[in-house]
């Protein structure tokens, strides 16, 4: 099996200088703080960071910059990275030299990711994973999809493993 990213429009409304998460969730009857919590111990119980976060950024263009690393050697790499500085550092991953610092740190060439950023040379590419997202009924991410089943929203690792395990069984 292999992993396949396939990008998802979450808040495709946001603006490029972002909104804060409080704004965000108005109305809805969330606890920021208490979510946040609750996600942080999740990713401690898997040894992964999480950082506190106030505010949600447009992802289309890290979506682009990724779908175009994904075709680089090694710009598997990128997908860590920009969790790393969405969820941990917080930074603003709708903005283009962001992008262009966090591939770089990566060792994409610059000048490539500079012409995706500039001329959205991926752009087809993500809005037919966006198609394709909403042909899978996704509604959230994370969401993991093997063979025919999905499960939405972080998950323990076993439950990442069944998944797997049952798709191999039937065959996916």
């Amino acid at each position: 099996m292999r992993v396949k990213w396939v990008h998802f429009p979450l808040h495709p409304d946001t603006p490029h200088e972002g909104r804060s998460l409080e704004d965000l969730f108005r109305g809805r009857g969330y606890d920021i703080e208490k979510m946040q919590a609750q996600m942080r111990a999740r990713m401690e119980g898997e040894g992964l960071p999480y950082g506190s976060r106030s505010m949600t950024y447009n992802s289309r263009l890290a979506q682009e910059l990724g779908a175009w690393a994904d075709t680089q050697p090694g710009g598997e790499a990128i997908h860590d990275a920009l969790f790393r500085a969405y969820f941990v550092e917080g930074k603003n991953i709708g903005d283009p030299q962001v992008l262009l610092e966090i591939a770089m740190a990566v060792g994409l060439p610059d000048a490539g990711a500079r012409e995706v950023l500039e001329k959205r040379t991926f752009r087809a590419a993500v809005d037919a994973d966006w198609e394709k997202s909403r042909e899978y009924g996704v509604t959230g991410v994370p969401t993991f999809v093997a063979g025919n089943r999905g499960v939405v929203g972080a998950q323990p690792y076993e439950a990442l493993e069944e998944l797997v395990k049952q798709a191999r069984a039937e065959g996916a």
